[in-house]
């Protein structure tokens, strides 16, 4: 494995193991619980971090087997992101941020489901060459990410969502 990808590999795998740590301090109860009037629960937060990071996946699938789009580029915004390994720290209104999102209901399947994640990507970077990738696929709002981009674009994405568990944790936890 090429060692820019180790190195996000071990990122994202860090970001994800650290995702389902947490699961562990949460009741079903507390996962639902929308602390701060109209804003998300811890759980669907996590239900959003799986159903984008499945998407991520399934572009990085994508981009690993095609040479479309080879010589189309990211959005500004985004080249910035990815040259600070990471979102502003803000709030960020995206595609998904005024989606209903469903309640978990179940804390047994969020960790089937994260686990399920990692073990698709680990699959992924173990079996192809991302340095030899050079398909790409559309962003819904960064214009065009390479299978690398896309991971790392996923564990930037799972991290990011850090602040807001920070915050919501603020006020389960009082």
């Amino acid at each position: 494995m090429h060692q820019h990808t180790q190195h996000i590999l071990h990122q994202f795998n860090d970001t994800i193991n650290q995702w389902i740590a947490y699961l562990d301090d949460y009741t079903v109860d507390m996962l639902q619980r929308q602390p701060i009037a109209g804003s998300w629960s811890i759980g669907q937060v996590y239900v959003h971090i799986i159903d984008d990071t499945n998407y991520f996946v399934e572009q990085i699938a994508i981009a690993l087997n095609t040479h479309d789009n080879s010589d189309k580029e990211m959005h500004k915004h985004a080249k910035s992101i990815f040259a600070n390994n990471g979102f502003p720290d803000m709030k960020v209104e995206g595609p998904s941020t005024n989606v209903s999102i469903r309640q978990s209901q179940d804390k047994a399947a969020l960790l089937q489901d994260l686990t399920a994640i990692r073990d698709k990507v680990n699959a992924l970077c173990n079996t192809y060459d991302f340095s030899e990738a050079t398909g790409k696929t559309q962003h819904p709002g960064f214009w065009f990410f390479n299978a690398a981009e896309w991971l790392q674009f996923a564990e930037m994405h799972m991290r990011h969502h850090f602040r807001q568990k920070k915050r919501i944790d603020d006020q389960l936890f009082l």
